[in-house]
């Protein structure tokens, strides 16, 4: 056992997928039951990107026992539709269709607000009422929290930037591609972040416009470690891992949605995974030299940094087959026009904006399924040694 002022620091690591998002809830409700029910945060250091950075937020900025917080993080996911998310009337997905359409005639960029095929707008509203910004400020205050992070890209500079709240202890960084700046977390860095690229609107921060992390993050652990993690618990959305979904084989030319549904993956689903290997690869590496050797051949700061890496163990686009019915009747047009159906091929792209209740109840169930399905190693994994 550590001593009290060495406590091992462990990191929680929330990757980025729209809806799938839903399904990182199931997986954290299984751990609240898992671990002691007065446990209060179990995730001193919590970075999240797009999706993955609401529920990160809606953890770091609420009070109480863990338990009680994904409760009622779990209770919203439960609640949400389309129309809590983004506009769903025809005339809004009409007028920003026809919004996009006339940027072309201004050398490709939108006058005034950034403009997507999806306005936002109430997702905003909900995330401004639902997430406590101040308590982030009392949570590392009282030492609760060491540090949370959120990730955008810059469309500026095409550079990952990992905004980060936490205490003195944490300094920028600046690797490549990727930089850490210290700020004081608003609902504006939120929207950057699950600013889904083409759906949702860029968000301006200062003098630059950021959109969705993930499409720029090749590192997603990074910050964790960046942050002090001796440790990360990641939660992923890709079933790549598992098996792939049993869809229809598409003998036709890719639709629009088919070939967004593979640019998402690369950006949500890729670097996740490849990060896993990478650390795998660096664990081995460094298991087969002691410290001092370590320290001898200039690769002191190369350890072994133990996770565990909780994915989803059915095909998320099988699954989103079943709920496209749910969705309301302007996106299903637009789905079905754009080829975002199983006979499409395009049902990937579709699952990250499907915001309906049955898809995400579905989700948050495979989660804390998955979740108790490794129990044994959740607890081994949060036990101090």
């Amino acid at each position: 056992m550590r001593k009290k002022n060495n406590k091992i620091k462990i990191g929680l690591v929330l990757s980025g997928g729209g809806a799938r998002a839903a399904y990182q809830v199931g997986v954290l409700k299984a751990v609240a039951e898992v671990l002691p029910k007065e446990t209060n945060n179990p995730f001193p250091i919590i970075c999240g990107t797009s999706a993955g950075a609401i529920n990160a937020l809606a953890i770091a900025g609420r009070s109480g026992p863990f338990r009680l917080r994904i409760k009622k993080l779990e209770a919203t996911w439960r609640q949400l539709d389309a129309k809590k998310v983004y506009r769903t009337d025809f005339f809004g997905v009409l007028k920003n269709s026809i919004n996009m359409f006339f940027s072309f005639f201004h050398s490709g960029y939108a006058l005034g607000k950034p403009k997507a095929l999806l306005d936002n707008s109430p997702l905003r509203q909900l995330l401004d009422n639902y997430i406590r910004f101040r308590h982030v400020n009392e949570a590392i205050a009282s030492g609760e929290l060491e540090a949370v992070s959120i990730t955008a890209v810059s469309y500026s500079t095409g550079k990952s930037v990992t905004f980060f709240q936490g205490n003195e202890s944490h300094k920028p960084w600046d690797r490549v591609r990727r930089i850490g700046v210290p700020v004081e977390l608003t609902i504006d860095h939120l929207m950057a972040s699950s600013a889904i690229p083409t759906m949702f609107p860029a968000v301006q921060i200062g003098d630059r416009f950021f959109g969705d992390g993930a499409v720029r993050q090749l590192k997603p652990i990074s910050p964790a470690l960046r942050l002090g993690a001796d440790k990360v618990f990641v939660i992923g959305v890709s079933d790549n891992l598992a098996h792939k979904a049993n869809l229809p084989l598409i003998k036709h030319s890719p639709s629009i949605a088919q070939i967004i549904g593979h640019m998402f993956n690369s950006a949500f689903i890729d670097s996740i995974e490849s990060d896993l290997e990478t650390l795998k690869s660096i664990n081995r590496l460094s298991e087969q030299m002691s410290a001092d050797e370590r320290a001898k051949k200039g690769v002191g700061d190369l350890k072994p940094v133990e996770f565990l890496a909780i994915l989803p163990s059915q095909p998320i686009d099988k699954l989103a087959c079943d709920y496209l019915n749910e969705l309301p009747k302007s996106i299903k047009i637009f789905l079905k026009l754009t080829g975002a159906t199983a006979q499409g091929g395009g049902v990937s792209a579709a699952s990250y904006v499907m915001f309906s209740r049955g898809f995400c109840r579905k989700l948050l169930e495979l989660g804390y399924q998955d979740g108790m399905a490794q129990k044994e190693a959740i607890l081994d994994f949060f036990e101090e040694k």
